[in-house]
């Protein structure tokens, strides 16, 4: 069954009514939990400095694509670069000392993310995520990777790395005097706890069979995210999301028990964002993180068993309750 996200007619103008627009200075306890409709160039004057904790950076890649009719069109590596700078540095200034940065990209942005990123932050690691989507290429090689720059204000900042382990399951399971060395054996296999690394392989691509699923076209999975988040924050920190799309990283914020803003220009999007954190109200599960751990690809182990029984609740057609539950 099509799980896609939509907004209908019915629950438009209830959404609409929750979009926010910043026009002036606000005070962060003011700020945090909203979803703001416009450019985020309009919106960063009048954010305060030194509030951000984590800073998530999804800009449109050195591509022409369609943004919900609003085309980004690509450039030159010297006008890319340009485009980032315009509005790199300002964000700067919302950082805390000890804030983290994460800047999305893939092969084409990579020598423009690492030559505005240098100016301001210390580069730490490149994440590369295996994007698994797209039937190949025949004239070149399958795109099936990108990348995540993982950047710092400074050398004091967080790193929860038992936060991010990642389950395997052991194909050649060792044991020493008769008990399993460094796994474990459950009920659903045998399975080994490592330690996190800047190769993801577990990473699934949002499709129509998934809740999280929305027609963005280049939305980012919620388990990515939340491997971001659980890496670089605390519960009760703040994430900045400038780019949000269809707001991957507000849902994930408040599931994680994060607080956030979210700046998307395209109405529809925003929507979708409002509608993805009603129904994370009632499902605060993030697919493939279950028991304090994120599961390898396709693990089943990795699904809460009540997922069915609140999919179900959570049909496109009526999400009214859920918008009351946010007001």
């Amino acid at each position: 069954m099509n799980r896609t996200l939509v907004v209908n007619e019915k629950e438009r103008g209830s959404l609409k009514s929750m979009l926010y627009n910043l026009s002036q200075a606000e005070s962060v306890a003011n700020l945090l939990d909203k979803i703001y409709c416009q450019d985020c160039q309009t919106t960063l004057p009048h954010l305060p400095s030194g509030f951000v904790d984590v800073l998530i950076l999804d800009p449109p890649y050195n591509l022409t694509k369609s943004f919900n009719g609003t085309t980004f069109r690509a450039r030159n590596d010297a006008e890319y670069t340009a485009w980032m700078e315009s509005w790199f540095g300002q964000m700067m200034r919302l950082l805390k000392p000890t804030a983290s940065v994460y800047i999305c990209g893939d092969w084409q942005s990579s020598a423009s993310i690492v030559a505005v990123a240098e100016k301001y932050l210390h580069i730490r690691n490149r994440i590369t995520w295996e994007r698994e989507k797209g039937r190949g290429a025949k004239a070149n090689w399958k795109n099936c990777s990108e990348d995540i720059w993982f950047c710092t204000k400074s050398n004091e900042y967080t790193y929860n790395a038992d936060s991010v382990r990642l389950r395997r399951r052991v194909i050649a399971p060792y044991r020493e005097n008769g008990a399993p060395k460094d796994w474990q054996e459950t009920d659903d296999g045998k399975f080994r706890d490592t330690a996190p690394s800047n190769l993801w392989t577990d990473i699934s691509v949002p499709f129509w069979s998934m809740p999280e699923n929305t027609d963005h076209p280049t939305q980012k999975p919620e388990k990515l995210i939340a491997k971001l988040l659980l890496a670089s924050s605390n519960a009760g920190d703040v994430v900045l999301d400038p780019f949000a799309g269809s707001g991957t990283t507000a849902v994930v914020a408040k599931k994680l028990g994060r607080r956030f803003v979210a700046i998307e220009q395209e109405e529809e999007y925003c929507l979708w964002a409002l509608k993805r954190l009603a129904n994370a109200e009632l499902d605060p599960s993030i697919q493939g993180f279950a028991d304090g751990v994120f599961w390898e690809r396709n693990s089943l182990a990795a699904q809460p068993k009540s997922r069915q029984t609140v999919t179900l609740a959570m049909d496109n057609s009526n999400v009214s309750t859920l918008f009351e539950m946010m007001e």
